[in-house]
């Protein structure tokens, strides 16, 4: 195995450093606030009563510590549609609710305004913006659509896209001689194929992940390169469309093999031929791509 395969697979195993305690930041003071209007402030009853009680998923991949959970949070409350459009939140009940510093909340909110789920306006406040202007290829908006009510949508949706996308970088890739990516992908197949043998699916996704955005940006093409995090978050998305990427299989180790030899021959049509047939769902599931053309 060789040394890039082992500093995977370690990584792959080590686990998620804690979190930051919640006696670490300073609180909101009060208990009520003058001047502030609950009136038509959002109820907070479907969400966790403890930050740390997010999971470890927020906290290994959207950053560590509170700002990260509450990001987190109400990112997941927004898109699962418990915060409506043009809802009101207001930073200090936030606070209160979810027991973190002002300067949390503020930073918070403008990780999410600036994936275009809430808008901040003098004498208007902050407020949730409706879905038609949401960030909806960010990799956080993916994720949490991926597991809230729009999951079969976000899930059909984001096959349809990698079968759009994935296919053209394949034959792109061919045409660019790059042996230094060309050996990374060849040593990814190895890693997932190890990793396989050894019953270690963590580090085979892992190994896959890498190898769909080296491949992206093999292609040369910077704008496809800019939706490579689509299809990382797609990999990452549990529940989805059953396809050769989901499994860790000879066949689907085949295919991966059959993209880099047709780089390394610079046969575009072999490297989209053998990426449409990895990307092709199985036939026990629903079909939510069509069947490789024929060329």
């Amino acid at each position: 195995m060789s040394t890039l395969a082992q500093t995977m697979m370690t990584a792959a195993r080590s686990s998620d450093s804690g979190l930051a305690g919640p006696g670490e930041l300073d609180r909101y003071p009060y208990a009520d606030a003058p001047g502030v209007d609950r009136v038509s402030a959002p109820v907070w009853e479907s969400a966790e009563p403890e930050l740390g009680r997010v999971g470890r998923r927020a906290a290994g991949s959207r950053g560590r510590g509170l700002h990260g959970q509450l990001v987190q949070q109400l990112g997941q409350m927004i898109v699962s549609g418990d915060l409506g459009a043009d809802r009101p939140l207001v930073p200090e009940e936030i606070g209160q609710r979810f027991e973190v510093s002002r300067t949390v909340v503020r930073e918070s909110l403008r990780v999410l305004e600036a994936k275009g789920l809430v808008s901040a306006r003098p004498n208007v406040g902050t407020r949730v913006r409706p879905v038609s202007d949401w960030n909806l290829l960010d990799p956080d908006i993916i994720e949490w659509r991926a597991f809230g009510p729009q999951r079969d949508d976000q899930r059909r949706e984001l096959a349809e896209l990698r079968w759009t996308i994935e296919p053209l970088a394949a034959r792109l890739a061919a045409g660019h001689g790059r042996e230094d990516i060309q050996q990374r992908l060849g040593d990814m197949v190895e890693i997932m194929g190890h990793a396989m043998s050894q019953g270690d699916s963590l580090t085979f996704s892992r190994a896959d992940a890498e190898f769909h955005s080296l491949l992206i940006q093999l292609a040369g093409n910077r704008m496809l390169e800019h939706l490579s995090g689509i299809v990382s978050s797609s990999l990452q998305v549990s529940g989805a469309p059953v396809t050769g990427c989901d499994r860790p299989t000879e066949a689907s180790l085949g295919h991966h093999g059959r993209i880099v030899d047709g780089l390394a021959a610079a046969d575009g049509t072999a490297a989209e031929t053998a990426m449409r047939q990895l990307l092709t769902v199985h036939p026990e599931v629903e079909r939510v791509v069509p069947a490789p053309r024929e060329h």
